[in-house]
């Protein structure tokens, strides 16, 4: 068996531009021995730790299990990443492999008897150690983590919860895999000028580009990836093409054979169902809300069917007229799915007398992401510095330095923007290192956030510019909100580091980061047409800000649809077709036929490509409550850049991760908890009465 001496050094020791990974040393091949020997070192740690003949301290415990397992972390960091944003069937196989083997694990780390006795001394007698805030949150973090891997269980429940979360993590991995493979695999190559009716340049010249990719040169390519089916199930004149397209769209995960995930869906359920009876719960729902904001599952239902009617009553209103449109060109077709982004851009064009094809010229990529970094300076004080010629770990991805008022570097940041067929779809943020202060073996004493954003943008034509939608610009600033929690994270201990908080608090940062892109001097400076250099019109700047509520119960069906199938998985007992289950939900609240869920769950990786957002998709609703609320609070001084208020933000909520509990960081930063009604005027439904069961 390989020592980490015997494997690439590269994985492990990271001697790059200010620390960063040499990614360009690191091969497929290397993964499965650094793998095997960063277990082995960890397991070799985690046995230290337990046999320790001295009496638990929090030093000689918890912060002994804070630092241990550097090795596994940098592994792990490096080929998750690759397995997400740039895979191979190298890579597909060992996650395959690798996904249960760190299961089993860190299942045997959570039923360590010896371990736990340490752990649970220190929890019973937590009042008189004299921990700072912090330090008893990372004390409660460990404790709550071992009770819920099962270290109060008898032996026999123990093994069968290992093995339960051993099959789980297969299974997800499994799942992920399968919606790519689908996405990969399909596309609809087109090449008559007929086929392209209605299709403005910048989407003709992104599916030249995928068509390219694809060996077809001189035709163009509808594929699964957002930035390109959406725009063409909007654009196109084609009626019998978007129906071709949006069925395989929405089917991915569903098409029958190797792929199809329905039965992995069904394993999935059941086994997390036995999890949570195991651990004591009446359903996964209320294992995994326990310790969130929201607490129970009748609070986040509370708050879905709340917003669900308002959104049912919009949403109608929205499709009688789309009907009318429709009618008036000589049609007599119910609104259908494929029909609705298609006729909303025309309605959109008519009522506020501009097209998504007239606005993307001024959202180039290159001026959003200078943008964001603006937004980041005026709020907090940082700058973004490019580093040209980095080895990142594909050629695409950009390199930045983060860096203070004072020219201190305070973080690295990497940018992956374009989709690609190696990349599963979706944005998303992580990082290769968390922010922390604590001293490692090697010396050091904390660590330098990584902190990456990927991103599934179509990429353009040699030579053009990228051009955004302004869903697209949105995107960008959520994901690059995520960034900036992990970038300005300033705590000592790794596990409440930056992101690392309850799943309906983490998107706080993120869709607050939002309201800046539409801040009206933000889009002067930096929506500009990308061959004048001419500012967005005033005119059409006004358009645009008038319409932000545009299309709001469609798109608030989609959404809240996707998270009351998602609870309703997950607050029943696991048995049943959950196609079937998915069906009734959806008859019980009245879905449209007009609209699909934002996430059928055959493609819902949210929720079954791994376990982040199981019984926790509502979150983005959760988190939007706050999100307007906090957004409001600048609002109220006039000034969406006040300093004061900026600084309250930071120090409450960007930097300090989950060092405290979400609650107090929030009543720290506005003075109070808020109601939904500021998030229900911001999309546009009208408030009449509170929501019950919610005070968040």
């Amino acid at each position: 068996m390989m020592s980490v001496t015997e494997t690439n050094s590269a994985i492990f020791d990271w001697n790059g531009h200010e620390g960063l990974p040499r990614f360009d040393a690191v091969g497929d091949g290397d993964f499965a021995g650094a793998f095997e020997a960063a277990l082995r070192a960890h397991e070799a740690e985690i046995d230290a730790i337990a046999g320790n003949a001295e009496a638990p301290t929090f030093q000689n415990t918890v912060v002994a299990l804070e630092v241990a397992g550097d090795e596994l972390s940098r592994v792990s960091a490096l080929f998750w990443n690759r397995a997400g944003a740039h895979t191979n069937e190298t890579i597909q196989a060992l996650e395959r492999d690798i996904a249960p083997k760190m299961s089993r694990h860190y299942s045997k780390i959570g039923m360590n008897a010896a371990l736990f006795a340490r752990i649970d001394a220190l929890w019973e007698r937590r009042d008189d150690l004299g921990l700072t805030l912090e330090e008893m949150r990372v004390l409660e973090r460990h404790w709550k983590g071992f009770v819920r891997s099962g270290a109060k269980l008898a032996k026999p429940e123990q093994e069968r919860l290992a093995a339960i979360s051993e099959e789980l993590a297969g299974l997800g991995a499994n799942f992920g895999q399968n919606v790519l493979a689908d996405e990969k695999d399909w596309s609809l190559i087109l090449s008559d000028e007929a086929d392209l009716a209605g299709l403005p340049a910048f989407l003709r010249d992104a599916m030249a580009a995928a068509a390219a990719e694809r060996g077809a040169e001189g035709s163009y390519a509808v594929t699964l990836s957002r930035s390109i089916v959406e725009p063409f199930l909007t654009f196109s004149e084609r009626r019998d093409l978007r129906e071709q397209a949006f069925r395989a769209w929405a089917s991915r995960g569903a098409n029958g054979a190797a792929t199809d995930n329905r039965e992995i869906v069904a394993k999935t359920l059941a086994l997390r169902a036995e999890k949570a009876r195991l651990l004591g719960y009446d359903n996964y729902a209320a294992l995994k809300l326990d310790n969130t904001m929201a607490k129970t599952p009748e609070a986040v239902n509370a708050l879905l069917t709340g917003v669900w009617e308002k959104a049912l009553s919009r949403a109608r209103q929205e499709e009688g007229e789309l009907a009318g449109l429709i009618a008036a060109e000589g049609h007599n077709h119910p609104v259908m799915p494929w029909d609705w982004r298609h006729y909303a851009e025309k309605l959109r064009a008519e009522r506020f007398n501009f097209s998504e094809a007239e606005l993307k010229p001024y959202l180039q990529l290159e001026k959003i992401i200078a943008a964001c970094f603006d937004v980041a300076g005026r709020l907090f004080g940082i700058r973004a510095v490019e580093k040209p010629g980095i080895p990142a770990y594909h050629p695409d991805v950009r390199v930045f330095e983060i860096r203070d008022r004072d020219d201190r570097l305070v973080a690295l940041f990497l940018g992956d923007y374009f989709a690609r067929s190696s990349k599963r779809s979706g944005a998303w943020m992580s990082s290769f290192q968390s922010q922390h202060k604590l001293p490692l073996k090697n010396g050091a004493r904390g660590e330098l956030p990584i902190i990456y954003n990927v991103c599934n943008f179509a990429k353009p034509a040699p030579g053009k510019p990228a051009l955004l939608s302004l869903d697209d610009a949105r995107t960008l600033f959520h994901e690059f909100g995520h960034a900036l929690h992990g970038m300005l994270s300033d705590v000592t201990y790794p596990s409440v580091s930056g992101t690392g908080v309850s799943r309906d608090f983490v998107e706080l940062p993120s869709q607050l980061y939002e309201h800046w892109l539409t801040v009206p001097e933000i889009l002067k400076d930096y929506a500009v047409h990308y061959e004048t250099g001419a500012p967005m019109p005033q005119a059409l700047l006004d358009k645009v800000l008038a319409a932000r509520t545009f299309n709001a119960g469609f798109n608030t069906v989609e959404f809240t649809s996707s998270a009351l199938v998602d609870m309703a998985f997950h607050t029943r007992d696991g048995s049943g077709d959950p196609m079937e289950i998915q069906a009734q939900v959806l008859e019980e609240i009245g879905m449209p036929a007009s609209i699909v869920m934002r996430h059928a769950t055959p493609h819902f990786q949210h929720v079954f490509a791994g376990d982040g957002y199981s019984a926790g998709y509502y979150s983005y609703m959760w988190s939007e409550v706050l999100d307007a609320d906090a957004f409001a609070a600048f609002e109220e001084t006039g000034n969406a850049f006040d300093p004061a208020m900026a600084k309250r933000l930071k120090d409450n909520i960007y930097s300090t991760g989950g060092s405290i509990d979400p609650e107090d960081a929030y009543k720290a930063f506005r003075g109070k908890l808020p109601s939904p009604d500021a998030m229900l005027r911001k999309k546009g439904l009208v408030m009449t009465e509170a929501l019950s069961g919610s005070d968040a």
